[in-house]
């Protein structure tokens, strides 16, 4: 199965909530409704260093991703 880099997910205990899941690795899941991340991956303290900076890359392209799909679901 190929997946996509991003998914959108919702779920009814959490209605205000708007979950971007990332698929690759660094796997995570971002609520947008309070950029809490939760990552799916095990990291060594050498990884958080590196993952520190790209952290910020890859939440900003979930937004830019979500942004996106709705700009495309309100045309």
């Amino acid at each position: 199965m190929d997946l996509p880099k991003f998914l959108i997910g919702d779920n009814t205990d959490h209605p205000s909530a708007i979950f971007v899941i990332h698929t690759e690795y660094p796997r995570f899941v971002i609520n947008l409704e309070n950029d809490e991340v939760e990552w799916l991956e095990e990291f060594t303290q050498d990884d958080e260093k590196e993952l520190a900076a790209e952290s910020r890359d890859l939440i900003e392209a979930a937004n830019k991703f979500y942004d996106r799909e709705i700009a495309r679901y309100d045309s």
